[in-house]
């Protein structure tokens, strides 16, 4: 096991990141999938355009929350696995990179998944809280003067991984950390577009109505 342990690592990571909360909670609440409507994105943002602050917190937390949780358990339990220093450093920073990668590409749900941007966040704090705390500062101070969710997504997967290299050490968490980056700058394509293009939503401004979604049926 102490040989595999990295691998488990990253496959257990993944199998956990797969649990879509965005199509979870809105089952559980009797909302519309969130994938039929909005920007069809399974992801806290657009599950807040069902109406539901409450089914959108919840989404929000909880899929932070499974990027954290394979990060700290896989850490507390290296050291008992008898798994050498090479795999110790790797384990925990290849568990929130499998829970990441299972949010975009969810086995459980057809591998339609979100963007990754609260299951990302989840790994940074699990993997180093200081690393978090400075990423998500970075994301207040650009949405509070610009006002754009997107393009603050991506100034704070831009500068995670110079945070990471730059004040603490260049490691395995910095490769995971810049592999992250880079494909939630990816999956931001649409968003890049719209910036470029002047036409991406603010936060706070009404722009053009998404139909409501409707609630889900009983039967």
């Amino acid at each position: 096991m102490s040989n595999a342990f990295p691998f488990l690592a990253l496959l257990a990571g993944y199998l956990i990141g797969s649990l879509s909360f965005a199509v979870i909670v809105s089952k559980a609440m009797r909302l519309q999938d969130p994938r039929t409507y909005g920007s069809r994105n399974p992801g806290a943002t657009n599950v807040l355009r069902s109406g539901s602050k409450a089914a959108a917190i919840a989404t929000l937390l909880l899929d932070a929350l499974k990027g954290w949780a394979p990060v700290v358990v896989v850490s507390w339990l290296g050291p008992r696995t008898g798994a050498g220093a090479t795999a110790l450093e790797w384990a925990p920073a290849l568990a929130g990179l499998g829970a990441f990668v299972g949010h975009l590409w969810p086995l459980y749900f057809r591998f339609q998944g979100g963007k990754g941007v609260a299951t990302a966040a989840g790994v940074l704090i699990g993997l180093n809280p200081l690393l978090g705390l400075a990423t998500l500062a970075t994301w207040v101070i650009i949405v509070a003067f610009f006002r754009y969710s997107s393009l603050a997504s991506l100034a704070a997967a831009a500068f995670a991984p110079f945070y990471q290299a730059l004040i603490w050490d260049v490691g395995p968490q910095t490769a995971v950390i810049l592999l992250m980056s880079l494909l939630l700058v990816w999956r931001h394509a649409a968003n890049i577009s719209r910036l470029l293009a002047g036409t991406e939503g603010r936060l706070g401004k009404k722009g053009r109505q998404v139909p409501a979604p409707r609630r889900a049926s009983r039967h």
